[in-house]
């Protein structure tokens, strides 16, 4: 089917919505003049990069080395909606890292495209034409008190074929309703993104979305400045023609090779929406998969009760379902929740269960109704009713067992009706405890004396620890004393349960003797051959479609992929093994998904995508044409010539054939059937050939579990293994402002929103700065703000610098300070290199900006009235615009053509060349610098005194006018703290990094000359707190924390920066002593007593303040 493209025609609300922002300076009464400059600068330089296409990326005829090209993708986003900051975070990691190495040199593709596969526009697009029928077009509401009652007609308008209990069925919000403030139509969500009301009946039409959403996603992005290349853009679904013929050659492709099956298996299912619900269709429950029980027929005796009697002459059951089924010999009731809502459901022409409506409904999609998915409920009950019910119960050594009453029992879990084993399960032995041991109990439910008292514990398995009563033996040991400890009585099952699996042996029925994991799955078998239990499967947790329904499971006959094969999977587990993961906990990620991970459904009935090729009734679902479609990127733009639908080519759908597929992008022969001319297939091949395999895709880390993984598995069966993808890189959800993003409360936010609040390099800026792990991440405001105003005070900054160049300093740099801020830069080069390369993008903003900032900040400090050095400040701005350009590249740009007037785009500038940082340098200016901050310290103290003044501390009267500072050093460890040190020294362990024990130590310095000392007790007292510390800082900073002297002369780094530590410290003169000279003690005057009570150490000088 060919579909027409009927272009968008924003409304004047949508324009204003889009661009009312641009331009004010004023909002409020508050000035946005700074972010307005940002928005201004954006834009300009947004034209330069479109003029001369900077982010078109091509292929060369040459293969490329390592390092030379980068091919970084992206999850295309779903287009029912606007992008938000969500989306943007896992994006901003692609970005700057494809900056990154565009920056470097690397010949980078980035490319992006938008899905529009599967359910959720097409249920979006049939609940609005539903509204429309029924309200009108503008549609006339009811009242607010009227929703309720029309949200419930219009489910059981959907569900009006389906017999339903009271109660049961009640209308659900939608996915988009729900996050878009609780509003109940589709109607109201559309105007929520700013469409008119004459504009929202198009989207009826599903194909509107296809046409009105990715084109808004593309201007948002470029706004964003994401340096991609356009021309490789597209959509999914069949009308994308191109698109639709290369997911139908990879499904056939998969097929031949028999990995993709038709099979009855049990499957998360829609019942509103007829087909299977995978992850990416669910509003909720994303993940969660069929649990598998072993459903225990137990029969009800007849007569029965007057409210059964319409069941007379048929097979009635209470139906429990249980993960245990071992346990079935050792029954001594069953229970059911009095105030339950239960049902008796006809299974077949004989047979009835009684069970939770819920669970018929599972049930009769399962195959075990009489009318398959109509579950016939021939009367309704309450628990109450089953209370005293006689049963005959497979396995059990009991004949005739009753129905008790249990209060802890969730209806919404299993069938409502669960089986008593005493011996085993802790909460059945307590709740049978309560009702043997309450007469009360028993009196207030009905229930008999003989249907409790007469039935003991049945020893059925026996464990070691635990004996053959594991329950009675728990519950006695920790002093359980009733069944609604529940907190308890969870701990006491988890200690029993797992160990009685593991290390139970059976000691009755056929399998007695055999270990309980061995016999569980031959007793299930049994009991399901012979008809005594048949297989059940539900969800595991409760799961939403987005259609607004609660899934069940189903069993489905139709088509799967094979993941989870043997071979198959090995293939997966290699590929992962060699793939860049960035995180170990990424890596647990992925090997726990391929140890589980199955058959997967891939087809459907319902939505939107490309046809089943070999069975038309069915699509392909939405995570199944989207696992190698990276390497479509790589040949897009010669087929789609610039339009995203692939409407306008030089080439025909119909002419890429599987044979053209297979040799693009397999290796396979030249397909000589071909009318392509050979240079455009030569060169589609080359493209591929080129770019692959991708190097990074980053997404979040809840599609390991499906998406990704399928990625690996796909690429595995179809690529050669030098195509196999090499890195993935995942992060976590992002919160706004430390608190979840939510469409119902309000705090969301969308990219367009972001960028006409902050721009878009100062939301990079926060995106940047919100986190790096794969734990959540928080986008600040405030960051976002501080980002405004730290770039436009730079940009400032910079111009008034370039203004006064001439009153720099000129000439090579020669000073301390411009030794240190040389050597800061080349640190913060090689740092954040690093942390691009490792993908920290957070530890990049640190040390590639604050960092930097920091050091030039107090490089101007240093500088005096000496002035800094014109190369060191055009090297800084050289610098941190480079460093700074893959996370502000606006900012960036500007800064490197009009204030620095440099040619060509930063983007493409090179990585800045740097020297190799002096660690000792670095280490001397951090001495200077903690030095200088002691020393004020002292002064303060000197000044006005310590609070708490040692009794005969000299008593001093200084005043802040004049002083002269005494600075005492004592550069090298001597006496028993040398001794200490080199005993340290040789009990350090330097390939741990740990020390011999402190008993080794203590008799390494009794023999030392220290133990051998006639004052040794009293030297030990110094020694021990001195070892201690010393042992602690070689732990935290390094074994050279155990030198004796630093690496660097202290004395020659403080008469370097005399000047500087006169100045921060406002003295008129200030002179530097060694400790170790007795003729320089005595400068100290009656002082001197200062300098005793805290003499100097290596990297801690001590300052003594005179009146001059």
């Amino acid at each position: 089917m060919h579909y027409r493209r009927t272009p968008i025609i924003l409304s004047p609300r949508v324009y204003f919505r889009f661009s009312c922002f641009i331009g004010m300076t004023t909002e409020g009464g508050k000035s946005f003049a700074r972010r307005d400059r940002l928005l201004e600068i954006e834009a300009t330089v947004r034209t330069w990069w479109t003029e001369k296409d900077i982010f078109n990326a091509e292929s060369c005829e040459k293969p490329p080395e390592q390092g030379e090209k980068f091919f970084g993708n992206f999850p295309f986003p779903y287009m029912n909606g606007f992008l938000h900051l969500g989306h943007a975070f896992s994006l901003s990691k692609l970005e700057f890292a494809a900056a990154y190495h565009r920056l470097r040199g690397a010949n980078v593709l980035l490319p992006f495209a938008f899905h529009c596969t599967g359910m959720p526009i097409k249920a979006s697009a049939d609940k609005l034409a539903r509204e429309i029928q029924r309200f009108g077009d503008p549609p006339a509401f009811p009242s607010e008190e009227e929703n309720q009652v029309n949200q419930e007609a219009e489910t059981k308008d959907q569900n009006a074929s389906e017999p339903a209990m009271k109660d049961k069925f009640k209308g659900k919000k939608s996915k988009a309703a729900s996050k878009s403030g609780g509003q109940m139509y589709q109607w109201e969500i559309m105007r929520s993104l700013g469409l008119s009301d004459g504009e929202i009946s198009k989207f009826q039409d599903p194909y509107n979305w296809l046409s009105f959403f990715p084109p808004l996603a593309m201007d948002d992005l470029k706004a964003f400045g994401l340096g991609c290349d356009w021309r490789r853009s597209f959509i999914t679904t069949e009308m994308n023609p191109f698109f639709d013929s290369f997911v139908r050659w990879q499904m056939r492709k998969l097929k031949s090779m028999g990995k993709i099956v038709k099979d009855l298996r049990y499957t998360i299912y829609s019942p509103l929406d007829g087909q299977p619900c995978a992850d990416h269709d669910r509003a909720t429950g994303e993940g969660v998969q069929p649990q598998d029980y072993t459903l225990i027929k137990m029969e009800v005796i007849s007569p029965f009760p007057p409210k059964m009697g319409v069941l007379e002459g048929k097979r009635v059951f209470l139906a429990a379902a249980t993960l245990r089924p071992e346990t079935m010999y050792g029954q001594t009731n069953a229970w059911v929740l009095p105030d339950g809502k239960y049902g008796a459901f006809e299974i077949n022409d004989t047979d009835v269960f009684i069970i939770a409506q819920r669970a018929a409904l599972n049930l009769a999609y399962q195959r075990f109704s009489k009318i398959p998915e109509k579950p016939t409920c021939l009367v309704e009950l309450t628990g109450y009713d089953l209370i005293g019910l006689p049963l005959k119960s497979p396995l059990s050594f009991n004949e005739i067992i009753y129905a008790l009453p249990m209060l802890t029992i969730l209806m919404d879990k299993g069938t409502g009706i669960v089986t008593s084993v005493p011996s085993d399960a802790p909460d059945d032995y307590m709740a049978l405890h309560d009702l043997k041991a309450k007469p009360g109990l028993r009196e207030k439910f009905g229930v008999k004396d003989d249907w409790v008292l007469p039935f003991e514990i049945v020893p059925i398995i026996n464990i070691p620890e635990f004996g053959d009563k594991a329950a009675e033996k728990v519950c006695k040991d920790m002093k359980i004393k009733s069944q609604n400890e529940k907190d308890k009585l969870a701990e006491a099952k988890q200690k029993t349960y797992l160990k009685g699996f593991t290390e139970g042996t059976m000691l009755v029925g056929e399998f007695a003797g055999m270990k309980v994991q061995e016999a569980k799955p031959l007793i299930k078998s049994m009991l399901i051959e012979t008809g005594q239990a048949i297989l059940y499967s539900e969800p595991e947790k409760r799961v939403m479609s987005r259609s607004g329904d609660e899934c069940v499971v189903a069993l489905t006959d139709q088509w799967y992929i094979t993941y989870g094969e043997s071979e198959w999977k090995k293939l997966a587990e290699e590929c992962l093994s060699n793939m860049n993961l960035y995180s170990d906990e990424t890596r647990h990620g992925f090997e726990h998904t391929l140890s589980w991970l199955n058959q997967w459904a891939c087809s459907r009935s319902f939505g939107l995508g490309t046809r089943i090729p070999w069975d038309e009734q069915f699509l392909v679902e939405s995570l199944s044409d989207s696992t190698i479609y990276m390497a479509y990127y790589t040949i897009a733009h010669l087929l789609h010539k610039n339009d995203m639908y692939g409407s306008s080519s030089l080439m025909k759908p119909e002419q890429m054939t599987d044979e053209v597929w297979d040799f693009v992008f397999c290796g396979g022969p030249y397909p000589q059937s071909s009318d392509i001319p050979s240079s455009a297939l030569n060169q589609m091949k080359q493209e591929f050939e080129y770019w692959y395999p991708f190097d990074l895709r980053v997404s979040g880390k809840d599609l390991i579990q499906n998406h990704l993984t399928f990625t690996i598995y796909n690429h595995t069966a179809i690529m050669a293994k030098r195509h196999w993808p090499r890195g993935f890189r995942c992060n976590g959800h992002l919160m706004l402002n430390s608190e979840k993003m939510s469409k119902s409360t309000g705090n969301f936010k969308t990219l367009r929103q972001s960028i006409e609040e902050f721009s878009a390099d100062a939301t990079r800026f926060s995106l940047a700065d919100a986190g790096d792990g794969v734990d959540d991440a928080n986008f600040v405001s405030e960051t976002a703000n501080a980002a405004i105003l730290r770039l436009t005070k730079e940009l400032s900054w910079m111009e008034e610098v370039l203004d006064a160049e001439s009153s720099l300093r000129t000439g090579l740099p020669s000073t301390y300070a411009d030794r240190v801020f040389a050597n800061e830069m080349n640190f913060a080069v090689k740092l954040t290199e690093q942390n691009y390369q490792e993908c920290m993008f957070r530890e990049a903003l640190k040390t590639g900006f604050y960092d930097l900032q920091a050091a030039r900040d107090e490089y101007r400090l240093s500088c005096g009235t000496g002035g800094m050095n014109r190369d060191l400040l055009w090297r800084f701005m050289d610098v941190q615009t480079r460093l700074i350009a893959p996370i502000c590249p606006h900012y960036a740009e500007y800064v490197w053509r009009v204030i620095l007037k440099k040619d060509g785009f930063v983007v493409k500038a090179g990585w800045p060349l740097s020297e190799s940082p002096d660690l000792t340098l670095k280490s001397a200016n951090k001495y200077l610098q903690d030095s200088i901050v002691l020393m004020r310290k002292l002064l303060q103290k000197q000044i006005f005194g310590s609070k708490k003044a040692n009794k005969g501390a000299p008593v001093t009267s200084l005043t802040e006018e004049k002083l002269r500072g005494l600075i005492y050093v004592n550069e090298q460890y001597d006496g028993w703290k040398a001794e200490c040190l080199r005993i340290l020294q040789n009990k350090y362990n330097r390939t741990t990094c740990s020390f011999a024990p402190d008993g080794e130590i203590m008799a390494a310095l009794k023999q030392s000359s220290i133990g051998q000392a006639s004052d040794f007790k009293k030297i030990q007292k110094l020694c021990m707190p001195f070892l201690k510390f010393k042992k602690d800082e070689a732990i935290t900073l390094g074994v050279q924390a155990l030198d004796l002297k630093l690496p660097f002369g202290e004395i020659e780094v403080l008469q370097e920066n005399l000047d500087l530590i006169r100045r921060q410290l406002g003295l008129e003169e200030v002179e530097v002593l060694s400790a170790t000279d007795p003729n320089a003690q005595s400068a100290a005057g009656n002082l001197v007593s200062l300098l005793q009570q805290n003499p100097p150490s290596p990297g801690n000088p001590t300052a003594i303040f005179l009146a001059r």
